[in-house]
């Protein structure tokens, strides 16, 4: 899901592996730029992350190129190689939408509150109603998570998440804002939105999804439930050195529950760009088409996101669960697009961003080699709970001379000093900085992928 994480992935991994070929398996000498391959290399030599599996796609056709193996000891990944492809999911969820408002079925002015059982009405601040447009658009004013998100066990943090839980919360909660005033990215909401959709046709998420996207565009390995041949293909997650659980979401499975391969996702993407022929053309169309411009910068289509590029739009969605980042998107005037799979907690956004603009720099690199030490005493001082948005907290602890930080149901993550305020968590580029007022600390600024946040300590 794509939530502002910050886990870390430390895979000790010694010799880099990678292959590129064409759409008919057949090798090739054609590569990715010099300095890209060099950072992927860089980056699961030094322990980063250790796969990454990428697909180009053009007018020409498809090319993929894969990096590492499924797991310290396991198999070179390829093309079917599977992943979690986390809140990618969501552009799905879209063209679901987006199909059921061309068939007629429902309209994305419809207020949700007349899809929901008569017993749950969500509120509202002000007098618009919530509709499906809000829902994919992220200006629903329903927060990004529930407040009575408590898994039993945080290494699969959504599996027992249920219905009824998220029933009760969208009831009960207060509303911090109109709806449509802002963007607000909202896992919940999304997974609100595949939930009403399935309801709408009578079955589950996965089978909707399957029978309407996967199933016509040949994507086979495109499920949520794993079948044998995904299971024997699978990319296992990491975190750190550590093979991790993953995620099973089947009440916010709009959100982010899908798994795939690059083989299956660049027919996705290749629908998208109007290289195949499909019945899904007129809605992945209606999804693409920007809905607001609310979102700092980046305008928002119906699930999609939308940066300007030097060369055109990139439309475009990340996707991270426990053990898994991964990138989409595309240009379509120049017809390209790129699919970045990693089964790591460390981001490749910049690689995907880099390969369909060239205005986008691939990011900086951080290691632990470059960290200073820093007197525990002064460690100390930023022990606590930094509140980053309501229901997300970023807790802060100490060790010895060694600060962790964990955010709300994540694995905790060791952060490195840069100096006596400033600390960086190098497998994901991020970095946190410390403010205090007359001595005492008042709250952090998280700094990952060209954006940032400012937590207030509250504990």
């Amino acid at each position: 899901m794509k939530q502002l994480r910050i886990v870390f992935a430390l895979l000790l991994v010694g010799v880099v592996s990678y292959q590129c070929t064409d759409k008919s398996n057949k090798a090739t000498t054609d590569g990715l730029p010099p300095e890209v391959v060099a950072t992927i290399e860089k980056r699961i030599q030094n322990g980063q992350m250790p796969s990454m599996a990428l697909a180009v796609i053009d007018s020409s056709g498809v090319k993929y190129y894969n990096f590492g193996k499924t797991t310290l000891d396991g198999k070179p990944v390829d093309e079917n190689t599977i992943y979690e492809i986390g809140s990618i999911s969501k552009v799905f969820t879209a063209i679901l939408l987006a199909q059921q408002v061309l068939g007629g079925e429902v309209k994305l002015e419809d207020e949700i509150n007349d899809y929901l059982p008569d017993t749950v009405q969500v509120p509202v601040m002000g007098d618009a109603p919530i509709t499906f447009g809000n829902l994919t658009d992220h200006t629903s004013g329903i927060p990004r998570m529930p407040t009575n998100f408590a898994p039993a066990n945080p290494n699969n943090p959504y599996a027992d998440y249920t219905v009824q839980q998220m029933y009760e919360f969208i009831s009960n909660y207060q509303p911090s804002r109109t709806v449509g005033s802002e963007y607000e990215y909202s896992n919940l909401a999304q997974g609100l939105l595949g939930h009403l959709l399935a309801q709408n046709k009578n079955t589950t998420y996965e089978a909707l999804m399957v029978a309407t996207i996967a199933d016509p565009l040949g994507m086979n390995d495109t499920r949520i439930a794993f079948t044998e041949r995904m299971k024997q293909n699978l990319a296992l997650g990491h975190t750190g050195p550590y093979v991790v659980e993953n995620w099973d979401i089947p009440t916010l499975a709009g959100a982010g529950a899908i798994r795939s391969s690059t083989s299956d996702m660049a027919k996705f993407i290749s629908a998208n760009l109007g290289y195949v022929d499909t019945p899904l053309q007129a809605a992945m169309d209606m999804s693409h088409t920007m809905r607001h411009d609310k979102a700092g910068g980046m305008q928002v289509g119906m699930g999609w996101h939308i940066k300007n590029g030097r060369e055109g739009d990139v439309i475009w969605h990340n996707g991270g669960t426990g053990g898994y980042r991964t990138f989409a998107g595309f240009v379509k005037e120049t017809g390209k697009g790129v699919v970045v799979l990693t089964n790591s907690s460390t981001g490749a956004d910049d690689i995907g961003f880099n390969l369909l603009d060239s205005g986008s720099e691939l990011a900086a690199q951080y290691f632990k080699s470059d960290a200073v030490e820093v007197p525990e005493s002064v460690l100390e001082q930023y022990v606590g709970v930094y509140e980053l948005e309501p229901g997300f907290m970023i807790t802060i602890t100490r060790e010895g001379g060694q600060l962790y930080g964990q955010p709300t149901a994540e694995e905790r993550f060791e952060i490195y000093a840069e100096n006596d305020t400033v600390f960086f968590q190098p497998e994901v580029r991020a970095k946190i900085s410390f403010q205090a007022d007359n001595g005492v600390i008042e709250s952090l600024t998280l700094f990952q992928g060209g954006g940032g946040g400012v937590a207030r300590k509250i504990d």
